[in-house]
Order: C-alpha cells, then sequence, then structure tokens
C-alpha cells in the first residue's frame, strides 16, 4: 500500500513540526501546504481550496485523516465530496462542548468518514449513539499508546534532557497550557497561571510554552506571574516524553498529554471544565480541574503527587497501527 502523506501547514513552528518529523523519522511530506495562521475558519477554507485539487490528482484509494485539528475536518471535506472512503483515526471522542473548536471538527468529520476507528470503548458507544452503524466502526486502541512503547526505551537510553537540569526525578511538576478557551480567556490564563506560581512555591514547575500562550501572556499584560515558574521553548517529542517520564505530576489542557501521561504512569491534572478521555479519570489516573481559581488548582496538583491509579488497559495492546491498516484494507476490498 503506498500513502501520500499531506502536510497543511497547521502548526508551521519549527520547534512544533519539523522537530518531530526528524526525531521520529517520518518521511518528508510529499506535499506541503504552508497555511497557518488566521481564524480557524479562514485556515478551514484555505485547506479546503487547497487540498481538493492534491486528492482529485492523486486520485487515492482512500483518504486517512487523524484527530480533530481544522486538517482532519479539511481532509475529509475534500474526500468526501470528491466521492472517495474517508477512513478517521481517532473517530468518536467527544467533549460534549461546542464551544471547543476541536468538537466541531470531530463531530463533522466522524460523520463524513466512511471509516470509523475509535481508540477506546466508549469512543465506540459515542459513535452508536450518534446513529452510525456498527459495521462502519472498527474499535482499534490508540495509535499514542503503539508510539510510545515504540520510542520510551528510546528516551530512557538518552537520558534526561537539558532543561531538566539540577531537577530531581519526580521532584518536579511538568506543565503545557495551549488550548484556546485556557489562552485567550485573560481570567483562566491568570487563574492557570497563579496556580502554577503557587505549586512552584513548593516545587518546581517546568513550563515548555507555546508561542501562542506566551503572546496571550504577554497581550495580557501576565508575563510578570512567571517568575518562579521555569520556562523553557517548546520541546521535542522526545525530550517531552522523558520529562514526562520523570515528572511528579503533569498538569496540562492537552488531551494527547493526558494519555501520555498514563502510558508512563504519571498522574495527571487536566486543567478543563472536562475531559474526553474519560477513562483515565474513572481509573484515578486524570483529575479534571476547572482553571478558574488559582488557589484550587494548585491544591489539586499538590494533591496528585505520589498518587497512583488502577491498573487498566484501555487503549488496546500498543499494535493498533496494524488494525488499523487491516481495517483500511477490508473497507478497500
Amino acid at each position: 500500500m503506498t500513502e501520500i502523506l499531506v502536510h497543511t501547514g497547521q502548526h508551521y513552528d519549527l520547534e512544533m513540526s519539523d522537530i518531530f518529523f526528524t526525531e521520529m523519522g517520518i518521511p518528508k511530506p510529499d506535499h506541503m501546504l504552508n497555511i497557518n495562521r488566521g481564524s480557524h475558519g479562514a485556515m478551514t477554507g484555505r485547506m479546503l481550496e487547497n487540498l481538493e485539487p492534491i486528492v482529485d490528482a492523486e486520485a487515492p484509494d482512500a483518504v486517512l485523516v487523524y484527530g480533530d485539528t481544522n486538517s482532519t475536518l479539511a481532509g475529509a471535506v475534500v474526500a468526501a465530496k470528491l466521492g472517495i472512503p474517508v477512513a478517521h483515526v481517532e473517530a468518536g471522542l467527544r467533549s460534549f462542548n461546542r464551544a471547543m473548536p476541536e468538537e466541531i471538527n470531530r463531530v463533522l468529520t466522524d460523520h463524513c468518514a466512511d471509516l470509523l476507528l475509535p481508540p477506546t470503548d466508549t469512543a465506540f458507544q459515542h459513535l452508536r449513539a450518534e446513529g452510525i452503524a456498527p459495521d462502519r466502526i472498527v474499535q482499534v486502541g490508540d495509535v499514542m499508546y503503539d508510539t510510545a512503547l515504540m520510542f520510551s526505551d528510546i528516551v530512557t537510553m538518552r537520558g534526561l534532557p537539558s532543561v531538566l537540569e539540577g531537577l530531581a526525578e519526580k521532584h518536579f511538576v511538568l506543565a503545557t497550557i495551549h488550548r484556546q478557551e485556557n489562552t485567550d480567556d485573560p481570567a483562566r490564563l491568570s487563574a492557570v497561571i497563579g496556580g502554577l506560581s503557587k505549586v512552584a512555591a513548593e516545587m518546581p514547575v517546568v513550563c515548555p510554552l507555546h508561542p501562542r500562550t506566551r503572546q496571550r501572556l504577554i497581550d495580557f499584560g501576565l508575563e510578570g506571574q512567571l517568575e518562579k515558574i521555569t520556562i523553557v521553548p517548546p520541546l521535542g517529542y522526545l525530550d517531552v516524553v522523558a520529562c514526562e517520564m520523570a515528572a511528579a505530576v503533569i498538569a496540562t489542557d492537552s488531551g494527547g498529554m493526558q494519555k501520555e501521561a498514563f502510558f508512563h504512569r504519571t498522574p495527571c491534572v487536566t486543567l478543563r471544565d472536562e475531559t474526553e478521555w474519560v477513562e483515565l479519570v474513572a481509573a484515578g489516573w486524570n483529575r479534571v480541574v476547572p482553571p478558574t481559581d488559582a488557589d484550587t488548582i494548585a491544591a489539586a496538583i499538590l494533591a496528585a503527587v505520589g498518587t497512583t491509579g488502577a491498573d487498566v488497559a484501555p487503549y488496546g495492546d500498543g499494535h493498533s497501527r496494524v488494525a488499523i491498516l487491516k481495517a483500511v484494507e477490508a473497507m478497500l476490498a
């Protein structure tokens, strides 16, 4: 099976994109669209316009899209309108918060896809509840778990990254904040930074700062609250994993990092109003804390230190990539 890789450019920063291709040995994209900046509607519209002639010319047997980004939705819509089968990896996730751009993307993508590949039983049940026929759904597990297993030994051999110099393993908090509902709301962003600053008075907090978050802190005049927090540039995948493995707690609004925390058995505090990964909350590995009050955030993070959750395996056996390939081949057959 021949693959044609299209990179829309949605994550355009060198530190947020190119380094992942290099470190993980991902082939160079066959098509690079360089579409970034602008509103969600503007970016999605430009993606639609630029993807259509590529898909039309390549005439693939199927289009495979992943996740819930604007790129995901654009790829699915273009393929569906051209009559090309669409397979959606990570289908069925739901936060039930329509204010999230990701929620809109994932719902629309699921309902125009021909093959839906949910990672968990919960995601499978969401799709069935929305009336999607069971013969279009194949539960495959989570490819992020495959990736964690593939790279964990490499990360261990590399050792701790330089950003952790002077810090003891399991005696610091790793924090990331990038989601729009947090970064674009000055009250929520202030609460998050204030909470992390309170934690930093008790134990070190390492925060790789997303470019958009950094700009919002400047826009809202909040950069002065960062003094106690160890701010580092965005990290490559291998350094992120090393930090996740070594941290005492991960505090994040990232969907992917919630799962990675579990893969490495690090307790997680999710700084959002809800999460798609409800299995981890039920198992005790994750706590959801709405980022509205600095004291509450700090207390939740410190309370998570040293905790564990139940011995569960909701994301498959680490061979999701094989299951996805078989499902796509069966659809094409």
